[in-house]
């Protein structure tokens, strides 16, 4: 599969089927034209054109990480991107009246007021070596009840770094929850204590990248000195892209290996618990879950508000009280979300010159209100995760009791929450047919007058359902 401009139609034909009806995502999406691809061989480059300053903005400030999941997804080779400005005109065929009532302006207004504004620096992503971000701090961190055990977790790893029972220390959760911001806050707290400890941050695919490189080379033994003798902290963010490469996962795990030997820390984030990291080998796995695992999940609507208050004071942002639960209660996804609409409402406010209020706010954020509040298979994921088990044994035939509560549990939910027909359920678990379904719904409410600990397993399960829908 190559990068060029039937790659990137595709991209943007899978971006708009897991976004039906989302106008503001078209408006935005559908100008983004292919230009050429650069690079080399092995990391090739997408170039992409936007027609002016103010669509580069927002789509790298919206819209990059979702494009660069998608491509990941597809191409699941390294690559770069880079959103160049070509000067080209927005398509026509896009409904200027939608767009102007989503947009709040519409795209020609936002690009004259940016020329005469110039108030919003546009960056490119950067690119060169893996550095930490000194703003992302312990002291930065809005802690939540979804959070607390692993900012004590990293806390307490940098305080004492090395320590047996928490190297490695792993912290998962989905994309956007602050994983990465208590990497860069563990090793900021450890290079201000300890300033004789060398630190290394790195993406995992930067280290797979640089694996390679020194494979092709024959530079293995220079690649090994970089990471095992000149380091002594190794942070490592989205290790869930090791799996790609068995040579690659070879001399990850020797070099996680060596380090907690030498009793050096490890802290490694991801997005999945290593036993679902789909192609880790079992050694691997083993090595990872080794130490002390941490999970992050989204935020309640107090915490979410309380990231807000501290973001909308970093970016100088003033916002009335009924503005700051509306935000919070529709940024349900993640604290990205959440951070992504802050900065989108403070964008049109300034380029409209008009004042931060409930109307304005509604308007520019409108879409978040007609898009569906949880699917089946987030739910699915949901029981899958608080019991330790994987959403493909939910759907299975198994009938091992570990699986099958969890499994009726499921169902039971996604009756409640999305209330789906039986034979809909029954679909979204391997085929079971109505009756199975029934007799899971008859269960669990059997179960939650008879099992304190099953009804307290729902009542959890139903409160993060809650923090994400916020129903």
């Amino acid at each position: 599969m190559e990068l060029n401009s039937s790659f990137w139609t595709l991209i943007k034909s899978k971006m708009k089927s897991r976004n039906d009806n989302n106008k503001l995502l078209d408006t935005w999406l559908d100008p983004i034209e292919y230009v050429n691809t650069s690079g080399s061989t092995e990391r090739p480059k997408l170039i992409l054109g936007v027609p002016n300053a103010l669509h580069q903005y927002f789509v790298i400030e919206n819209l990059q990480d979702k494009i660069y999941l998608e491509i990941s997804d597809t191409y699941g080779r390294p690559f770069e991107v880079e959103f160049s400005i070509t000067g080209s005109k927005v398509n026509t065929h896009i409904d200027s009246s939608v767009a102007q009532e989503e947009a709040v302006g519409g795209t020609e207004i936002l690009q004259a007021q940016l020329a005469r504004t110039q108030n919003i620096q546009i960056t490119q992503p950067k690119s060169g070596p893996d550095t930490l971000n000194q703003e992302l701090t312990f002291g930065t961190f809005v802690v939540g009840k979804n959070s607390e055990f692993a900012h004590a977790a990293s806390y307490n790893v940098a305080r004492n770094p090395g320590a047996d029972d928490y190297n490695p220390l792993y912290i998962y959760g989905p994309v956007g929850m602050g994983k990465t911001h208590l990497l860069h806050a563990a090793g900021n707290y450890i290079r201000e204590q300890y300033q004789h400890l060398r630190i290394t941050y790195i993406s995992a695919e930067r280290f797979m990248n640089e694996c390679i490189s020194a494979i092709r080379r024959h530079e293995m033994d220079k690649f090994r000195q970089k990471y095992r003798e000149n380091s002594d902290i190794l942070l490592v963010d989205d290790v869930q892209f090791i799996a790609r490469g068995e040579a690659v996962q070879e001399e990850f795990f020797h070099t996680i290996n060596s380090f907690i030997d030498s009793r050096k820390q490890v802290i490694l984030a991801s997005d999945r618990m290593p036993k679902d990291i789909h192609g880790l080998e079992d050694r691997s796995r083993t090595r990872l879950e080794r130490g002390l695992i941490a999970d992050i999940t989204m935020p309640d609507l107090e915490t979410r508000i309380a990231i807000l208050r501290y973001k909308a004071e970093k970016f100088n942002v003033r916002m009335p009280e009924d503005v700051v639960n509306y935000i919070g209660r529709i940024s349900k996804r993640s604290i990205r979300e959440l951070e992504g609409n802050l900065k989108k409402v403070k964008m049109f406010s300034e380029l409209q010159g008009l004042p931060i209020d409930a109307e304005l706010v509604k308007r520019i954020l409108s879409h978040h209100e007609t898009q569906s509040t949880i699917s089946v298979e987030e739910i699915q994921k949901l029981v899958a995760d608080h019991y330790k088990v994987r959403v493909p044994d939910l759907k299975s035939s198994t009938r091992a009791k570990p699986i099958v509560v969890p499994r009726q549990i499921a169902m039971y939910l996604i009756k409640k929450f999305l209330d789906k027909s039986l034979v809909d359920i029954g679909k979204a678990f391997g085929g079971k047919d109505h009756t199975t379904v029934m007799n899971a719904l008859d269960r669990v409410k059997n179960l939650q007058s008879a099992d304190q600990d099953i009804s307290k397993d729902i009542e959890d399960l139903e409160q993060r359902i809650h923090n994400i829908t916020g129903v």
